[in-house]
């Protein structure tokens, strides 16, 4: 490998950033900003040395933390996002969930969804943030986003997913309205949810309502979308608008209820959730306290059981669903952080895995960025 890999872990209490060269091993340096949450700590792949966090502070309440030197020193956003005075739903930003850099053609652009579930856009590199009109207030926002809906932690826009062909076209999984499409970059969005199942409303195929906890086009074919989802795993092959449960293929007594879905850098028909126990287990853990992964190499006809290097029992943790990520390598390499404070990484796609991290605080977010 030439380039390191750089794991931005964002946790309950702070920010740690793991560095290495060959994937064996691994330097750390942390913790940054001690005792704050980080909910999402992420690299700007169109310029390396941004790096964004989005934090809740007890001092400064929910806010951006910016770097523009690597990560060397931090400032707050001079703007971070907030609904304006006056606010029509008498809204206010409890705090930033999800962090996701432009287009690569809008240098600078950023993007951010909130709870409650809103989106903010930044032209200028995440110092200063402004709320999308289009979503932010839609006719159907306070439907797609009921004030008592969302998760135990409050509702969320959980995820911007941006079609790395056209910088207009955008999809956003939520907590209370599934997948939601935008073909005009925000200004107009429509539900994309055409059988996703509903197992908590009185009709289980609704147009919207769904618990999308994540979504991820297939880096070599944008065209297919893979969901993870509060009701299975789903896929989509556009211009189609119908899901298909691809998940009914997992082994019945592990079910299809995850966070993440992570797909092959190079294959489109391969791709890897983290089961957990979805029936009445809160806060969620691996089935059976026998923790996973799970992949498909076949488009989700088929799913392989890879757990080799995890603890063959006992083992009460779960992932967060920005706390599974891949690097770009080849053999692919894929990093966990758990409920329980750990890193665990598999160099070889998934065949072994071995824990590079322990002790760390509950782990919210794993990203990979590529250093220098």
């Amino acid at each position: 490998m030439t380039d390191a890999i750089r794991l931005l872990i964002g946790t309950r209490k702070g920010a740690w950033i793991y560095e290495s060269r060959d994937r064996a091993a691994w330097s750390v340096e942390g913790p940054l900003f001690l005792g704050q949450i980080i909910n999402h700590f992420v690299q700007d792949p169109r310029d390396p040395g941004v790096l964004l966090m989005a934090a809740s502070t007890g001092h400064l309440g929910p806010t951006i933390l910016r770097s523009t030197d690597g990560g060397k020193s931090w400032t707050e956003a001079r703007t971070p996002p907030a609904f304006p005075k006056g606010e029509p739903h008498g809204r206010s930003v409890d705090h930033s969930f999800w962090l996701e850099p432009g287009h690569p053609s809008e240098p600078g652009v950023w993007w951010a969804g909130v709870s409650p579930p809103a989106l903010f856009r930044s032209a200028d590199g995440g110092d200063t943030w402004a709320g999308v009109d289009g979503l932010n207030q839609h006719p159907m926002v306070l439907e797609w986003f009921p004030p008592e809906g969302g998760t135990p932690d409050g509702a969320i826009l959980n995820q911007v997913v941006i079609d790395p062909r056209d910088a207009r076209h955008m999809y956003l999984a939520t907590c209370s309205a599934g997948v939601l499409e935008t073909l005009d970059q925000g200004r107009t969005w429509r539900p994309l949810n055409q059988n996703v199942r509903c197992d908590f409303l009185p009709d289980p195929y609704p147009e919207f309502g769904q618990d999308s906890h994540y979504i991820a086009l297939a880096p070599t074919d944008p065209d297919r979308i893979w969901q993870q989802n509060h009701c299975g795993i789903y896929r989509l092959d556009r211009p189609g608008e119908r899901w298909t449960r691809i998940g009914e293929a997992m082994p019945p007594d592990v079910g299809d209820i995850g966070f993440t879905i992570i797909p092959h850098a190079r294959d489109r028909d391969t791709a890897w959730v983290w089961p957990m126990d979805g029936t009445e287990a809160w806060p969620r853990t691996s089935p059976g306290g026998r923790p996973a992964a799970y992949r498909t190499r076949d488009g989700g006809a088929s799913w392989e059981r890879q757990d080799r290097g995890f603890p063959a029992e006992q083992g009460w943790f779960t992932v967060k669903r920005q706390a599974f990520s891949g690097d770009r390598g080849d053999p692919m390499g894929l990093y966990i952080g758990t409920t329980g404070g750990e890193i665990w990484m598999s160099g070889d796609e998934g065949a072994n895995w071995r824990q590079i991290a322990a002790h760390l605080p509950e782990i919210y977010s794993v990203t990979v960025a590529t250093g220098s």
